[in-house]
């Protein structure tokens, strides 16, 4: 049973909006003032707040910034409930972060469908999905159930590649997400030279190119398959409008989106100011950790010497100097280009005093 916090000075008004609630199956607690109703939010954690507006002691505005402020209430959904219906006081209160706005007088069914979205969006919000193809059209019935953002692609284009083929080119201009179902894709730069520097490494269940479609610009590295690879093209118009349409799916995508923008910043800072060993031992830990988090000590990584030393920063002759030391330190074992980590608690060492 879901709880609903409702927080009303009005007598009347507070009984009954707790009864019409009631007889839809919510737990109601009520509070008769802003105090009061931040005591029982803390206390009872509820799974929405009602609150009306001008109330004695402490006013809903304070109410909601109160909450806002406290990691334990600040995700709890929270609707405004008063007799105020100028837009610069709607404006107020969605600045401040409020998520529904009911204006007195008010029918059961504005109430209860107000509750019934909010709670559907923060159910939505709290939801983990799985990185695969299952996870991502889920993703994508959930955002359509919870906003009508048009009707969306049902039949999402696929494509595979072989070892090596090219995904796209610097230059390219995007035409949809990429959505990594199988295989491994690496996106990379190219010097004047002609020496190659690995972006980042991509596994089943990550979006690759997703940035040039945000900035509405061309791609700026290229991508790659590294081995049998399967992708899934999420159209342009599509992503957009699960980014721009709504505010709560804007803010789950772009979090699904960005789980490796600080592993990105950490490794540049890493490349610019750490030794070529732990470098290398960093990244062995960060490919297994991407690839195969539970194998533990058995994780092999299949990988050319020339792009393990591009996602280095290094010379491919002193990758293979620093795997060798490795492997004489019995971290690792080598077996033709295959890399097996032995023992993940040396290597992290080396980082630790490298």
């Amino acid at each position: 049973m879901k709880t609903v916090l409702l927080i009303e000075d009005n007598r009347d008004v507070r009984e009954n909006t707790a009864e019409i609630l009631e007889l839809s199956d919510y737990k109601v607690l009520t509070a008769e003032n802003g105090k009061k109703g931040i005591d029982l939010a803390r206390k009872h954690k509820p799974d929405v707040v009602i609150c009306d507006i001008m109330m004695p002691e402490l006013d809903g505005y304070g109410v909601l910034q109160i909450m806002s402020r406290s990691p334990e209430t600040s995700g709890i959904p929270f609707i405004f409930l008063t007799a105020k219906a100028e837009k610069s006081d709607i404006r107020k209160g969605m600045n401040l972060g409020a998520d529904d706005y009911i204006t007195k007088p008010f029918s059961d069914t504005e109430l209860l469908t107000a509750v019934e979205t909010r709670l559907k969006k923060s159910e939505f919000l709290r939801k983990e999905y799985e990185k695969n193809m299952h996870g991502l059209y889920k993703f994508i019935d959930d955002v359509r159930g919870i906003e009508e953002l048009g009707k969306l692609s049902d039949g999402k284009m696929t494509r595979k590649y072989r070892k090596k083929d090219i995904i796209y080119h610097e230059g390219d201009y995007p035409h949809g997400v990429l959505f990594v179902h199988k295989g491994k894709v690496k996106t990379y730069k190219t010097n004047e030279d002609g020496k190659e520097l690995i972006i980042d490494m991509f596994s089943p269940g990550h979006f690759v190119g997703y940035m040039a479609i945000l900035e509405n610009s061309q791609y700026s590295e290229s991508a790659a398959a590294l081995e049998e690879t399967e992708i899934c093209i999420v159209p342009r118009d599509d992503f957009l409008a699960l980014l721009y349409n709504n505010r709560d799916v804007s803010s789950k995508f772009i979090k699904m989106l960005s789980d490796n923008i600080i592993e990105k910043e950490e490794r540049l800072l890493q490349m610019a100011y750490s030794s070529l060993r732990r470098r290398v031992a960093e990244v062995l830990l960060t490919l297994q950790k991407k690839y195969q988090p539970d194998k533990g000590d058995n994780f092999v990584l299949d990988i050319s010497r020339e792009n393990l030393a591009a996602l280095v920063g290094t010379a491919t002759e002193s990758l293979i100097r620093t795997l060798s030391e490795f492997k004489d330190e019995k971290l690792i074992e080598i077996k033709g280009r295959e890399v097996k980590i032995i023992n993940p608690q040396g290597l992290e060492k080396v980082i630790k005093f490298s």
